[in-house]
């Protein structure tokens, strides 16, 4: 763990360093041009290529995709209490995905003109869902499960299949209860590359969305302007707000939540006004740590990842949320509706000792899928508005374009575009 006083010399530059900290690293760039390059040339031979290459799968063009009799098979090995769970997370997910439908609206801000927008769904989009170290069942509900209360029609789900290119059934199953219409067995690059440029089997969407690894992320910045993506996202992070009142226990768990996320990358941060507690926390990583399962991930991420960092206040500890702009907020301290407040930037904020992270991650309502690396000053969370395409509507009467005619023309005259000024007057003139 590493550890940060703001008592100390250097503060201002290591935060600053931990402030500016990578989406991917840039170095794998060239590898993903080359395979996206490839599909986009060479559509399902590429495909069946890299599954073998980088997943060891035996892939042909008629397997790439999941047929109905294997989605019903791996349906009926799903117990009742993992169906349960997956309906009602994906009914509280859709529950407040419907209440930010966007309407259309309009008004008259002069005579003779009326101005609005109207929203139309996606017909069809792609939503990634990893599997590369964990089934992320909850990642398909808070995609697919959004584009569904959304109206998409047509929702395709990529993900990668083990060796014997089987998918976990659970994730099979919150496909079909999402509103997933097309599944393949397709993960990392190749995948993203099959949803953005189409191949023979697979038609192209018109938006990616979907959490990943460095490469899913990188691959979905470069195929960005052949198809709309969500956002940029890189590793998983959170950052707890705590004080003297804050559990050790909890902070510690929230903390361990996100380090076991499979990339080693990762980051947990701690902003405490109290040594003590931060002292305590200290403690508790390492004796929780023993007690779980990924000991390889968790510990790159304890080493390199985990801040433990000393403020003066709860005010210098919303400023340094506000410009680390975590992917999960959790303020954990007196009064934190208060702090809450004053943070100007995160993915999303958990308020209060009995919110934890997991909370959002799965049954909450918002989507887990998150802006991270600091792009929560610029990029928000995936939400229900970004599958709906929004047209401006202008509608003017004869009078009101004659009303600003003189407007029109002086403008074309400063722009030099004569065309644009004859559009308007020959309606005028007639």
């Amino acid at each position: 763990m590493i550890k940060y006083n703001y008592k100390d010399s250097n503060f201002s530059t290591d935060i600053e360093k931990l402030y500016n900290r990578p989406s991917y690293p840039a170095e794998i760039e060239d590898t993903v041009k080359e395979v996206l390059l490839d599909i986009k040339n060479n559509g399902n031979e590429a495909l069946i290529k890299y599954a073998k290459k980088f997943d060891s799968l035996d892939l042909t063009s008629e397997t790439i995709k999941v047929s109905d009799a294997e989605l019903k098979d791996a349906i009926s090995k799903v117990d009742v209490k993992a169906k349960q769970a997956i309906k009602r997370a994906l009914k509280n997910v859709e529950s407040f995905s419907k209440e930010r439908i966007p309407q259309p609206w309009s008004f008259s801000p002069r005579p003779g003109v009326i101005l609005g927008e109207r929203f139309e769904p996606m017909e069809r989009i792609g939503v990634y869902i990893p599997g590369g170290t964990a089934p992320l069942v909850s990642s398909v509900i808070h995609t697919a499960g959004i584009a569904k209360a959304a109206g998409v029609k047509e929702i395709v789900a990529v993900t990668p299949a083990n060796p014997d290119t089987d998918i976990h059934p659970a994730v099979l199953y919150a496909m079909k209860q999402a509103g997933v219409t097309e599944i393949y067995r397709l993960g990392g690059i190749y995948g993203i590359g099959a949803m953005a440029y189409g191949t023979g089997t697979i038609q192209k969407v018109e938006k990616i969305v979907g959490p990943g690894n460095a490469y899913v992320t990188a691959a979905k910045k470069l195929v960005y302007g052949e198809v709309a993506i969500d956002m940029i996202a890189g590793p998983s992070e959170i950052m707890v707000i705590a004080d003297e009142s804050s559990p050790a226990e909890f902070i510690a768990a929230d903390l361990l939540s996100q380090a076991e996320h499979g990339s080693g990358l990762e980051q947990a941060v701690v902003v405490c006004d109290s040594a003590e507690v931060l002292n305590e926390v200290e403690v508790e990583v390492k004796k929780q740590a023993e007690l779980l399962s990924r000991s390889e991930t968790i510990d790159k991420v304890m080493n390199n990842g985990m801040f433990l960092i000393q403020v003066e206040s709860m005010d210098q500890a919303a400023e340094i949320a506000s410009k680390y702009a975590p992917e999960h907020l959790e303020i954990m301290c007196k009064s934190p509706g208060k702090v809450a407040k004053k943070v100007k930037a995160a993915g999303a904020i958990f308020i209060g000792k009995w919110t934890p992270e997991p909370v959002g991650d799965f049954t909450a309502g918002p989507s887990h899928v998150l802006p991270t690396a600091g792009s929560g000053k610029f990029f928000s969370g995936l939400t229900v508005e970004g599958f709906f395409r929004r047209m401006s509507i202008l509608n003017y009467q004869k009078y009101a374009l004659k009303d600003e005619l003189g407007d029109i023309m002086k403008f074309a005259e400063l722009e030099g575009l004569d065309a644009h000024g004859r559009s308007a007057e020959i309606r005028i003139k007639k």
